[in-house]
């Protein structure tokens, strides 16, 4: 119920992205009641500003929501438009009611229900659901000197049209998720240079290997032990790739497994990027040191001249200023729990679409989702229990009156 009257018995998702939906989906099915709230005017909103040649690096198989798959039509890794009707789709088809324009402000929890302070008034419940999203705000590190620099400088988020970029030379910070994507798409046009500026080696696999979509085994090597995992990535890298240190690329102190479950840091995917590499079109240069007006300095005292900066460095999950209590989220502002899992001295609250794993957010989205539906739904179960029994007994004691 909003502003602050009657506890409402439907749980709260926030957040209208693949995540919310998917959890919404899976409440609806089970026949609980649910609300979706979300800042924007529209389902995915992310997705409106990822730039045009974005594609999913997981395949269309992986990807689907509960109980709509993703048309063939969009190919093995569909496209950022094609998303973006999947999504509006899927909200359109869910019998679920979506309050657009709401703005959390605050979560708050208070003799056992959760206040949820909106732009549009409270909203109290027990149950809500955070769906906010990983990637929400971009993470742009502090560097010296950087608003002196006078050249175009942006996040990966800001990409853009890529033919922005033809015939510039461009230095992209970082070479995960998010930055072999980008100089994926730069390996395709001509362009006067591309360095990457590398801190920690990257893990990097193949879209296919002997024909077969490597994503594919996604699912298969998340359910091995951490370590075998580990060694599989790099072998998988090796017979792609060969030995990536001739080219600049040194290997990580982790393997690609842990450090996703460590950090959140997701292997990449090369469609492009290594061959422009070998080929001598990009140049991985050493770790950003700082700005100067019109030069990047390296951490080795080289300094180089782009037209263009692209920070490819990830993102925080911008959840710091709308919790008012701690113990809620990490160092890096990601709740350490996720799906069925509740924090002891805070139930009824759930995370998803927060730690990335190996088969993508899309593949995770069902999962979690399932499994936050499942341990609401027997809370629902064990409270009717509790409340025939009540019943019973005062019919019990009145009769025997």
């Amino acid at each position: 119920m909003i502003n602050g009257g009657q506890i409402s018995d439907a749980v709260i998702v926030i957040g209208a992205g693949a995540s919310g939906l998917a959890v919404a989906y899976e409440l609806r099915e089970r026949g609980l009641p649910v609300r979706i709230i979300d800042k924007a005017f529209r389902a995915g909103e992310v997705w409106h500003h990822r730039h045009p040649q974005l594609r999913l690096n997981t395949h269309r198989y992986l990807s689907g929501l509960p109980g709509m798959v993703i048309p063939k039509t969009a190919g093995a890794f569909p496209s950022r438009d094609d998303i973006i009707q999947y999504l509006d789709n899927y909200a359109e088809q869910l019998d679920v009611p979506i309050e657009y324009g709401v703005n959390v402000k605050h979560i708050n929890r208070k003799k056992g229900v959760w206040l949820i302070e909106t732009n549009k008034g409270v909203y109290s419940t027990r149950h809500v659901v955070v769906a906010t999203g990983h990637d929400r705000v971009p993470l742009i590190p502090s560097w010296p000197g950087r608003k002196s620099f006078k050249n175009k400088f942006i996040h990966a988020s800001d990409f853009g049209q890529l033919s922005s970029y033809r015939g510039k030379k461009v230095l992209v910070i970082g070479a995960g998720n998010s930055g072999t994507d980008i100089l994926n798409h730069l390996s395709n046009i001509e362009t006067q240079k591309i360095w990457v500026s590398v801190r920690h080696g990257p893990v990097i696999f193949p879209t296919h290997l002997y024909g077969v979509p490597v994503q594919l085994l996604s699912p298969i090597l998340a359910k091995l032990p951490t370590p075998v995992v580990d060694g599989m990535l790099r072998l998988t890298e090796f017979l792609a790739f060969g030995n990536l240190k001739k080219w600049g690329l040194r290997k990580h102190r982790d393997g690609g497994a842990t450090r996703l479950l460590i950090s959140g840091t997701a292997p990449a995917i090369d469609n492009g990027f290594i061959a422009a590499l070998k080929a001598g079109k990009v140049e991985v240069v050493a770790e950003v040191r700082a700005f100067e007006v019109d030069s990047v300095q390296l951490v080795n005292e080289q300094y180089i001249e782009p037209d263009i900066v692209i920070a490819a460095t990830g993102y925080r999950t911008g959840l710091e200023s709308i919790f008012m209590f701690g113990g809620v989220l990490n160092e890096s502002g990601v709740p350490p729990v996720q799906g069925k899992q509740q924090l002891k001295d805070y139930p009824g609250l759930f995370f998803t679409g927060m730690q990335p794993g190996l088969p993508g957010f899309f593949y995770a989205a069902g999962l979690t989702g399932r499994e936050i539906a499942k341990a609401i739904e027997s809370e629902y179960k064990m409270k009717a229990v509790v409340t025939a029994k009540t019943e019973m007994k005062t019919a019990t004691d009145n009769t025997a009156a």
